[in-house]
Order: C-alpha cells, then sequence, then structure tokens
C-alpha cells in the first residue's frame, strides 16, 4: 500500500523541485493507496514548481452536418452525439477518459482553469503558463511551459497519453483539425486541434537517453525535458512526413494526415 511519503519520496527521485510540470496518469497500478487521489496530488504539488495537466471536456462537441473537407471527421454523423452536447462551463468535470488525478487537480482549492471549451488545462501555481491559452491555440500552455524549462511526468502511462506530443507535432507543420464545440448558447468553431496519439509510443527508444524513470510499487513514474521532447518529434517528422501515426485504417484524423503528405 503506497502513501503520501512514499509517494513524494518518489516524485522528489526525479530532481524536478524547481521545475514546472504537465502530468498525466492513471492511478490503476498503484493498486489501493492511503488519501487515494488526493495524497498523489499532493505529493505531485510538493514535489514541484508548479502542475498542469488536461481537463479535457469531450461532451461539449458537436458534429456538423457539412464542413472543410480532409477535416478528419464524418460529417453528419453525430446527430444523436449532438443532442446530449453541454455547453462547456468552468465546473463541468474533467472527461472520464482523462482518468481521475485531472478532476481531482480541477478541485484543488488553489487550482485555476483555462476557458477552452473541449481542450482546457487545469493548474496550480502555474498562470503564467495556463494562460497563454487561446481558441485558436488551444495547446499553448504546454509551449509556455517547455519556455520555463518544464517537464513532462507520465505516472503509469506511456507517451500515447503525451498531449505534449502533439504540440511538437503542431511546431513541425502537421496537419491540425478544426472541431465544434458548446459554448454558453452558441457553437464555437475551434482550430488547431490535434491528430491521434496512438502511434506516439514508437518514440520512446529516442527518449530513453533524456528519461528519468522512478520504480513506484507496482508502477512507475518517468519524466521527459519538453524542449527535447518538441526536438525528437520535430526531429521524426522532418524525416518522415508520415512518422509517429497509427496504423489503424479506420482511424480518420491519421488517414487525413496520410492525405496532405504532413
Amino acid at each position: 500500500m503506497l502513501d503520501y511519503t512514499q509517494l513524494k519520496a518518489s516524485f522528489e527521485a526525479l530532481d524536478l523541485a524547481d521545475k514546472p510540470i504537465i502530468a498525466h496518469a492513471s492511478l490503476k497500478p498503484f493498486g489501493f493507496i492511503e488519501g487515494g487521489a488526493e495524497a498523489v496530488l499532493d505529493a505531485m504539488l510538493a514535489s514541484f514548481a508548479s502542475l498542469i495537466m488536461p481537463t479535457f471536456t469531450y461532451k461539449t462537441e458537436i458534429v456538423p452536418d457539412v464542413g472543410p473537407p480532409n477535416n478528419g471527421i464524418t460529417y453528419g454523423s453525430g446527430h444523436d452525439r449532438n443532442k446530449m452536447a453541454e455547453p462547456f462551463h468552468l465546473d463541468m468535470r474533467a472527461d472520464p477518459l482523462m482518468g481521475i488525478l485531472p478532476e481531482t487537480l480541477r478541485n484543488h482549492p488553489s487550482a485555476r482553469r483555462t476557458a477552452h471549451p473541449i481542450l482546457s488545462f487545469a493548474g496550480v501555481n502555474a498562470d503564467l503558463a495556463l494562460f497563454t491559452q487561446t481558441l485558436y491555440e488551444p495547446l499553448a500552455p504546454i509551449g509556455g511551459l517547455a519556455e520555463q524549462d518544464g517537464w513532462v511526468v507520465l505516472v503509469n502511462v506511456d507517451h500515447t497519453a503525451n498531449t505534449s506530443i502533439h504540440y511538437a507535432e503542431k511546431l513541425a507543420g502537421r496537419k491540425q483539425f478544426i472541431r465544434w464545440a458548446l459554448a454558453g448558447d452558441r457553437v464555437v468553431e475551434c482550430p488547431n486541434y490535434p491528430g491521434d496519439s496512438l502511434g506516439f509510443q514508437a518514440l520512446e527508444p529516442s527518449l530513453a537517453a533524456d528519461t528519468r524513470r522512478v520504480p513506484v510499487g507496482e508502477g512507475f513514474v518517468q519524466a521527459v525535458p519538453l524542449q527535447r521532447l518538441f526536438e525528437v518529434v520535430q526531429g521524426w517528422i522532418k524525416k518522415n512526413p508520415l512518422a509517429l501515426l497509427c496504423e489503424r485504417l479506420d482511424c480518420e484524423r491519421c488517414n487525413a494526415v496520410r492525405i496532405t503528405g504532413t
């Protein structure tokens, strides 16, 4: 059984006490944790200079009947889903696909949250990075962290959960998408929506020399510097414009990238 003290020691072993962090986590491999997700979050906040996590809200999305071509989406396919869509608000729960830790962070008394209707972020001591986000630049907080020598920390997850790779793809010139979401009483167009992440684990060998990894009970934590991550991703895509795409034949976003060739 893990507790706060053990978790804090593990995060401190990454030696990132003065660094801003973006984190992604699955707590299930840890088994029972004394104090639950709150203990994990408290240990992270005590171990890093600042912390942000994605608090995305996919239930706000609307699929229109028509739209721009080669946009990685089947127009007209969302009639039933559209009926269940909800307008974004700052108190909306993070999507369950994010895991329990982002929602725990969102509810922390010191947390701030951005207002993007699909791709919001929450954080503590991270306002400088968080509020670089705009509707047009949804992943800007990741770039803001990188400018502060930030790192990405992965707790029991691999690079398929690493949102920062999407930011690096955009830096490399990879095709981005348009999505639509409910915000208040209107539908808002959300540009620069990222692609699919299922192919991202292919990066791991190229990042091994720059990765810090610490075993934690039956799980692990690992960390990679954002600037180095961006360099590696851009190098891969420059060498092969189709690098890091997934192999699913029905992946609309990866297929859209293949059509454009970048």
